[in-house]
């Protein structure tokens, strides 16, 4: 009877996760949102902020990086896949937005979790003009250690090596109010 109890709440959880984050309908304004911009962009914010959990995963063309290497920096770690649409219309604000602010603090850190060869990683990385770093997590051990149950998903990391923030879902990183969040984040080291 618990079996039947466990596969009632995954299957619950997987049509949650499929059906209502792809649309935005389940997510909730952050906490403590008075309505402004950075409620509008929806990123949920941890009522306690905790450090980030630490990673090192190979980096797409040799060498490893470490979430460690960027203490002092404000980080946005990104969770994404070759087969993802969502995932793969959010890049090039990504990207926009790190060559925007990367001369003052931001790193943007793409975890592709490709299951199997990097090849498709790095043909996508190449024809998609991504040039910041991007990790290979084909194993999932960063993914889970994360709690990535769909993707995209993207965390904030202040200065400090704490959490910051959340983003499940695409976002228009570059717009004024992805923008407005990255700029609180990297003046004050948190999203008001």
């Amino acid at each position: 009877m618990r079996t039947t109890a466990n596969r009632r709440f995954i299957g619950a959880l997987i049509l949650w996760t499929f059906v209502c984050l792809p649309a935005g309908a389940c997510l909730s304004a952050p906490a403590g949102a008075t309505g402004g911009e950075a409620a509008a962009f929806d990123i949920r914010y941890p009522k306690q902020r905790l450090p980030a959990p630490d990673f090192s995963l190979p980096e797409l063309g040799g060498g490893w990086r470490s979430l460690g290497d960027y203490r002092g920096k404000v980080v946005l770690i990104h969770f994404w896949a070759t087969f993802c649409a969502p995932c793969l219309e959010e890049l090039p604000d990504l990207e926009a937005l790190w060559q925007r602010y990367r001369e003052q603090g931001l790193e943007v850190l793409g975890v592709a979790v490709d299951r199997g060869s990097e090849r498709a990683v790095r043909e996508f990385s190449v024809h998609a003009g991504m040039s910041f770093p991007v990790l290979l997590d084909p194993d999932g051990v960063v993914r889970n250690r994360y709690e990535v149950l769909a993707l995209p998903v993207s965390y904030l990391v202040g200065r400090d090596g704490k959490l910051s923030g959340r983003a499940i879902g695409n976002r228009e990183w570059s717009s004024p109010e992805g923008r407005k969040v990255i700029e609180m984040l990297l003046a004050k080291g948190v999203v008001e």
